[in-house]
């Protein structure tokens, strides 16, 4: 779809934001579509996003998926969606308010006006933009991205950012199916990825809120992953083999 732009966004059990997600998207002046990929979510927002695909036929699209598969592989599965449905500009963002949806037009503009291949809405820019993390939590991520950037160079603050903007050409050009990591690593190796590959990366700031409904979807599990993958990202561009 000549320039058009497709946000994706993964869900497990998020009854209480998907619709009115759903609904400040279709209210900007950008004219984005949405896909939900959705892991089987027990509280039924699947259903939701069904309901109103009644009402928005063709700007609302549904994958769904036999259980909770990690967040990189349900970007993956968008990405791959983006491509065959020939969108333009595909952004990541999460369906609990932390990313603000009126901030997608911004993202899109950058890449739509050449600024950047990726526009990263990010937290750690300008200072530090978040409201309402506990302290412990603002630590670990700015810790978590200190460690990311030095390990691997990343010419990025926010290295761990779920909220940006992709021209089709980088999803095209980075064997996006290769990617093996889940949770922030995920978005750590797209960035890394895009980078070695000569893709322009600019952040854009943003003001990050903690989620007001739902439970948060971070977990020891992630952030042990996020810390070893690093180094095996490194270790593979280092031999050639990313």
């Amino acid at each position: 779809m000549e320039d058009k732009a497709l946000v994706i966004i993964p869900t497990y059990n998020e009854s209480g934001n998907i619709l009115k997600m759903i609904k400040r998207l279709l209210k900007l002046k950008e004219e984005v579509d949405i896909l939900i990929v959705d892991d089987g979510s027990p509280d039924g927002t699947a259903e939701i996003v069904k309901k109103a695909q009644n009402d928005y036929p063709n700007r609302i699209h549904l994958v769904e998926r036999s259980g909770k598969l990690g967040l990189g592989t349900a970007y993956v599965a968008g990405f791959n969606y983006a491509i065959e449905h020939k969108y333009e500009y595909v952004c990541e963002m999460d369906a609990d308010f932390s990313h603000s949806p009126e901030d997608v037009p911004r993202l899109v503009n950058e890449v739509r006006m050449g600024e950047a291949d990726i526009a990263i809405g990010s937290r750690y820019s300008n200072g530090i933009s978040i409201i309402n993390w506990p302290l412990s939590r603002l630590i670990l991520s700015y810790g978590a991205n200190i460690y990311a950037r030095t390990i691997t160079g990343l010419p990025v603050f926010d290295t761990t950012a779920g909220f940006k903007c992709i021209h089709r050409r980088v999803i095209e050009n980075i064997a996006i199916d290769r990617i093996r990591s889940n949770g922030y690593a995920f978005q750590i190796e797209l960035h890394f990825r895009a980078w070695k590959a000569g893709f322009k990366l600019k952040e854009v700031s943003i003001i990050f809120r903690e989620r007001e409904e739902g439970v948060s979807k971070m977990s020891k599990k992630i952030v042990r992953e996020a810390m070893w993958r690093v180094w095996a990202i490194k270790a593979r561009s280092l031999f050639g083999i990313l």
